[in-house]
Parts: C-alpha cells; sequence; structure tokens
C-alpha cells in the first residue's frame, strides 16, 4: 500500500508518518509539505534511515496541481493534515489559511476524483478540527456531535469548516470515498511552541510570563497526539466513506486549571517548585471572538470503530513536559516568533 501524509514535517502529521511506518509493514509512506514556519524536518530526522525505501520526502503544496496529479494515481490511502493551524495567525493574516485550508483542499480532491475513477476501495481522511463547531457558553450541558450545525467563529475555524464541506460535497457529487474526522485539541512531543501546553513549558523554563487569554476559564478537550493516530488508523481501516467522527480525549479543562497542571508537572520533572512558576503568570488582553468552551461527543467513533483513547491526561502531560525539559534546544528562538498576542 502506498500512502500520502500532507502536512507530515508537522506536529501531528510527523507523528502520523511514524504510527503508519510502525504499524503497517507493507506501507510506503510519501509524506508531502511545504516546510512552513511550524514544520520541522528534525521530528522525522531518523526515518529514512529506519525505514529506507518504505518512506520518502517530497518538497511541495498542496495548492499545486501539477505535482498532485503526479502524485494521486499512485496514492491508495491519503491522510491529508497540511493546514495553516493557529487561530491567533489567522487574524493576523487570514489569506494564508483560505489558500492552503480551502483552496489547497480543493486541488487534491480534483485530483483525487482523476486518479481514482476505477479504486473506489481508496480512502481519503481529511482531518479537521473541534473549533468548526463554533462554541459553547461555560452553563451549557450540550455537547458537539457529529451533526451539530458548523457555526465557526475565527478565519481559522472558517477555512476548517469550508474544506470540510467542500470534501463532503465530492462524497456526495462524485462518489469520492472521503472521510472526514475533526479532533480536540493535541498535545504531546514535537509541538510548535506557539501551542498552549509547549508555550507555558519553554516560557516558565526561562523565567518568562505566562499569557492567560481574559479570565483563563476557556474550556478545552486535550487528546494525545499518538492516541489521535490511533484514531486516524482505525478511520482508514473502518470508517464509512461520506461520514464525519469526532476523535477526542475527554479531558474538558480551563486554561488556568491546565496551566497549573503543567507547572505542577514540570515542578516535578525539573525538581523546582512549582510556586516558582506560578507567580509568572499574567492575565492579558483576551483574543477577539474568543470561543468559551469546546467538548466533543465521541461516542461515534468509539461504538462503530471501537476507539477509546488509551493514554489517560496526567500521563500525557508528563510524557510531554519531559520531553520538552529534555529537548529545550529543539526549535530555539521560535516561541519569541510565535507570541503574536504581544503584537496587538
Amino acid at each position: 500500500m502506498q500512502i500520502l501524509v500532507t502536512g507530515g514535517m508537522g506536529f501531528i502529521g510527523s507523528h502520523l508518518v511514524l504510527h503508519l511506518l510502525q504499524n503497517l509493514p507493507e506501507a510506503r509512506v510519501i509524506n508531502l509539505d511545504s516546510l512552513s514556519y511550524a514544520a520541522n524536518p528534525r521530528n522525522l530526522e531518523q526515518v529514512e534511515r529506519m525505514y529506507g525505501k518504505r518512506y520518502q520526502f517530497i518538497h511541495g503544496n498542496i495548492a499545486d496541481g501539477e505535482l498532485m496529479n503526479r502524485l494521486m494515481p499512485e496514492a491508495e490511502l491519503v491522510f491529508n493534515l497540511a493546514a495553516e493551524t493557529h487561530v491567533d495567525r489567522s487574524l493576523h493574516d487570514p489569506d494564508v489559511f483560505m489558500r492552503t485550508n480551502v483552496l489547497g483542499v480543493s486541488t487534491m480532491l480534483q485530483a483525487a476524483v482523476k486518479a481514482w475513477q476505477k479504486f473506489p476501495e481508496r480512502r481519503f481522511i481529511h482531518i479537521s478540527t473541534d473549533e468548526v463547531y463554533g462554541s459553547l457558553s461555560l452553563e451549557d450541558p450540550a455537547r458537539f456531535t457529529e451533526s451539530t450545525p458548523l457555526a465557526p467563529r475565527s478565519p481559522y475555524s472558517a477555512s476548517k469548516a469550508s474544506a470540510d464541506l467542500l470534501a463532503l460535497a465530492y462524497y456526495h457529487s462524485f462518489n469520492l470515498p472521503v472521510v472526514v474526522t475533526r479532533a480536540s485539541n493535541n498535545y504531546g512531543p514535537h509541538q510548535f511552541p506557539e501551542k498552549f501546553i509547549p508555550l507555558m513549558i519553554r516560557r516558565a523554563l526561562s523565567g518568562r510570563e505566562l499569557p492567560v487569554y481574559g479570565d483563563g476559564l476557556y474550556v478545552r478537550d486535550w487528546l494525545f497526539v499518538k492516541d489521535h493516530c490511533r484514531g486516524l488508523a482505525m478511520v482508514a481501516q473502518k470508517g464509512r466513506p461520506g461520514q464525519v467522527y469526532n476523535i477526542g480525549g475527554n479531558n474538558q479543562l480551563n486554561n488556568l486549571t491546565l496551566l497549573n497542571m503543567i507547572l505542577a508537572s514540570l515542578g516535578a520533572v525539573s525538581g523546582r517548585k512549582p510556586e516558582e512558576f506560578g507567580a509568572l503568570i499574567r492575565h492579558v488582553q483576551d483574543r477577539p471572538g474568543h470561543d468559551r468552551r469546546y467538548d466533543l461527543d465521541c461516542r461515534k467513533i468509539e461504538q462503530e470503530l471501537g476507539f477509546i483513547p488509551e493514554v489517560n491526561f496526567a500521563q500525557g502531560l508528563n510524557i510531554t513536559t519531559q520531553w520538552y525539559v529534555e529537548h529545550e534546544n529543539w526549535w530555539p528562538n521560535s516561541t519569541e516568533d510565535s507570541q503574536l498576542w504581544l503584537k496587538r
């Protein structure tokens, strides 16, 4: 089997490439990545040596129609993780989100329709986000199901919702075997440090302020990245074309609670006192249109495919914290570049 993973030098993509190579010994994985700011070749620096001809990296963009038309005929399974993903950056420069997340996906889907007319068994897995559903209030007991109407509230989530609808439209219009997944916030080793958990770890280690938006009570669900990769592999194997599957970790935490858990884990790993880090917490001006709460109902993927997260949050957070403590120079200076909240 030849598998195409787009965005494979990024956080989730690099973990997925490794998962596929480790668990599908007959598979060959093609990793296509444009090497944008959030990609890091160091994520997979040992892969070619370990897996030889079973792995190939191609530097390219999913919006390149000629490239997509060349790669798609041989791809029996596609995981599309190529995306601009950070909400703050979408507020600062929304155009790049439209180009990659909408036009790029459109280019991929067109190439798949051309190449897969006689191959109904192939699968196109489009990876999306819980943010397309919009926001829940803290008092609302509702959860997002796969049938919840989409209500994106940032340029990032709007671009992802657009791509989701486009992918599903290709299933209905052209019978393209597309499956859409929507995951909650991922965390784990190798994550670019503009995201909350690695940003806080790196800033705490260097004694800098820990910025928390608004009152800090915004709630997110957290999914360990390796669990997410297991879920994606199960969707590819057993998911039904034309369907959407939520993938969550069932770890709903507000930002202040999460930050205190990070600092406690960091104290245990580094041998420093958590209160030493706690003094660095600062509430900063809130982000425009900040969604209050996300909460995924994941019964569909559990009941249909048997997916249940294996890594509990305390375990996953300790793994993550330990990794960043041991790899402080993994991404030099990237933390400063990512702090868009300082520019407003």
